[in-house]
């Protein structure tokens, strides 16, 4: 009886929170042929085939797929933080006020931001300009030590303050953080938007590009601190930054410690089944397309193409953090990571929040998930550092 009444208060308690934005908007299916010309044509009867075929083609050469050159304009560039609010409840729009009048006044200080040009080049030049903020930790009295460095990715829809404070500790540990914006994010965001809808939206080839976009950026940030003399490299992801750290690991054998908070296997399903993509879905619906049709349209960044990829690197410490009363990145989704994992013989630390997908986001919980995320980066690092 128990268990029944925290199921029912949790997963009430997540759905409050998965509905309190009012700016979520329905945009009509598109294709999106013209983001994906490179790799495949379509025809015009058949555009879902076309679609389901340049999928194919992307999971066959997906080496190719995620390639780029690394940027030539790497520069530090310090500004004020700014907050970059996705919703327009009150308090948010509060908040971004105070922070923007405090600045004005000098009241805090500025921070220093990675930023450069995208390997993979967009229609919106703000979002072809990487944003990272960057977290160097204090030099260790032994210039012997190697230095370490990880990518932080938060979740779809985060503004610019999200994640920080788990950069704040990393440097406790001795290990330098780069925050990176995602693609469409934060400064990064088109001025049309108010949230980073076309990260993930119903222009269905503008959302694999985008990930392929932020795998890219997130290698070229590991190109920039190996510029700085940094040798050991990790990656951390929330929900969508999941997605993307994932990917980013399993075509590049440089990342040695992954941490996954929340993860999933089809990138489809979850937008199919995701409280958090609900106006995705219908705009798919009113199109007519079923669940299967919009997992075959998104097998191209689906992480469950890419186990073997990931597999390749038989050193990498991988930590897989889930939630029981998820409805965003359903339970059933996270469970098959960790099987796929399993049966591969690829290492992992699983834990497990007794919460929902948003609800990690409030104490306690937050707190938990912070144990598990912090103890894993600092653990995993120091093995690195005694490996030799």
């Amino acid at each position: 009886m128990f268990r029944k009444l925290y199921s029912d208060w949790m997963y009430a308690w997540e759905t409050r929170l998965t509905t309190a934005d009012t700016n979520r908007i329905v945009r009509p299916l598109e294709w999106g042929f013209d983001w994906l010309a490179e790799w495949g044509t379509h025809v015009e009867e058949d555009p879902l085939g076309s679609m389901k075929a340049i999928n194919g083609h992307i999971v066959a050469n997906a080496e190719e797929f995620f390639s780029y050159q690394t940027p030539t304009d790497f520069r530090l560039e310090k500004r004020h933080p700014q907050l970059f609010p996705t919703n327009v409840r009150p308090e948010t729009l509060a908040k971004d006020a105070l922070w923007k009048a405090n600045a004005e006044e000098g009241l805090i200080e500025e921070a220093e931001f990675l930023r450069f040009t995208s390997a993979v080049r967009t229609k919106y030049p703000e979002n072809d300009q990487v944003n990272a903020r960057w977290y160097p930790a204090p030099a260790h009295q032994d210039p012997k030590r190697p230095k370490q460095a990880i990518i932080v990715m938060p979740q779809w829809n985060a503004d610019a303050f999200s994640h920080n404070v788990l950069c704040d500790l990393f440097n406790k540990f001795g290990v330098s953080a780069l925050r990176l914006s995602k693609p469409y994010h934060d400064i990064r965001r088109p001025a049309e938007l108010e949230r980073s809808d076309y990260a993930v939206s119903s222009n269905i080839g503008r959302t694999i590009e985008a990930v392929r976009q932020a795998v890219v950026d997130v290698r070229s940030c590991i190109d920039w601190l190996q510029s700085q003399g940094y040798t050991h490299f990790g990656v951390l992801g929330t929900s969508l930054g999941s997605e993307y750290a994932f990917l980013s690991a399993a075509f590049d054998e440089r990342l040695k410690v992954c941490a996954f908070n929340h993860a999933s296997t089809s990138f489809g399903d979850v937008v199919w089944q995701g409280q958090s993509t609900r106006h995705v879905r219908a705009a798919f619906e009113e199109a007519g397309m079923s669940r299967e049709d919009v997992r075959a349209c998104f097998e191209a960044i689906s992480p469950k193409n890419y186990m073997e990829q990931f597999a390749r690197v038989k050193d990498r410490q991988t930590l897989v953090v889930y939630a029981t009363y998820d409805l965003t990145f359903p339970l059933e989704f996270s469970l098959e990571v960790l099987r796929s994992f399993e049966q591969r013989g690829i290492p992992h630390t699983p834990k497990v929040l007794p919460c929902g997908h948003y609800v990690v986001g409030e104490k306690p919980y937050a707190w938990l998930d912070g144990w598990y995320l912090g103890t894993f980066v600092y653990r995993a690092f120091k093995r690195l550092r005694t490996a030799g």
